[in-house]
């Protein structure tokens, strides 16, 4: 059984120097994940691009998102003094708050969600494992979740894609249709509340949480994409990333 949903769990904040309180949007940045498949040893949030954490890369274009109020970042439990250190170093200017992940990245989602302001109209998820995320695919994504409710980042599926059972193809699925979602994922607070607290009651598990608010019969809409943003899953993506990285400096 799911965690219940809960508002304003404990967290370490920093709040922004000049008082500001009101926000209209929420960046939950999900930094939690083990890295396993990376084999690196560290959180994947932590692992070093071009001498940068991944996690500082998505600090940095938040930074850039004059729409976004306040931060709430997940990480492993531990790693709290860690992304402090990152936060500091990226001067973001925020309020933040720093809170552990839960077990699936599902679970850190809701934990992060509870702690964004009531006041927000927008709230916009991103993995720290895609680090090549822009502002402009930030702002996208707001600017259509405004609208619609709900918008990710994604990309058409170029491959072929077979069905299979028993290692053998059993059909062939047509693409045309078919996008990979990325993140950020957008969407207005409200909805997103309301679909994670609706799995929670109903036990619905989801790898990401457009399924969720697709669930509450909520419009979600794509924000096209590149490959560029990649998400850093294995030693191969990780080289891939630093070779755009070196190709941009």
């Amino acid at each position: 059984m799911l965690p219940a949903f809960v508002e304003g769990e404990d967290s370490v904040c920093e709040s922004r120097s000049d008082g500001e309180t009101s926000v209209t949007a929420s960046a939950i940045i999900v930094a939690a994940g083990s890295g396993v498949r990376l084999g690196s040893g560290a959180p994947k949030a932590f692992v070093k691009i071009a001498g940068r954490t991944m996690l500082s890369y998505s600090l940095a274009t938040v930074r850039q998102v004059s729409a976004i109020g306040e931060v709430v970042i997940t990480v492993p439990e531990g790693f709290e003094n860690a992304a402090r250190a990152e936060i500091e170093a990226a001067g973001l200017g925020l309020p933040v708050k720093i809170t552990p992940g839960g077990i699936e990245r599902q679970d850190s989602v809701r934990i992060a969600l509870g702690l964004t302001s009531s006041e927000s109209e927008l709230v916009i998820v991103h993995d720290a494992a895609r680090p090549l995320t822009t502002r402009e695919i930030f702002e996208a994504c707001l600017d259509a979740a405004a609208r619609a409710g709900g918008a990710i980042a994604a990309i058409p599926v170029a491959d072929t894609l077979k069905r299979v059972a028993d290692s053998a193809i059993t059909a062939t699925v047509a693409r045309a249709e078919l996008w990979q979602a990325q993140t950020p994922q957008a969407f207005r607070r409200a909805l997103l509340v309301a679909a994670h607290q609706r799995a929670v009651t109903e036990g619905i598990v989801a790898t990401d949480d457009a399924d969720l608010v697709e669930r509450i019969g909520a419009r979600v809409e794509v924000v096209e994409m590149t490959t560029a943003n990649i998400k850093v899953t294995t030693k191969s993506d990780l080289a891939i990333v630093e070779a755009i990285i070196a190709a941009r400096t």
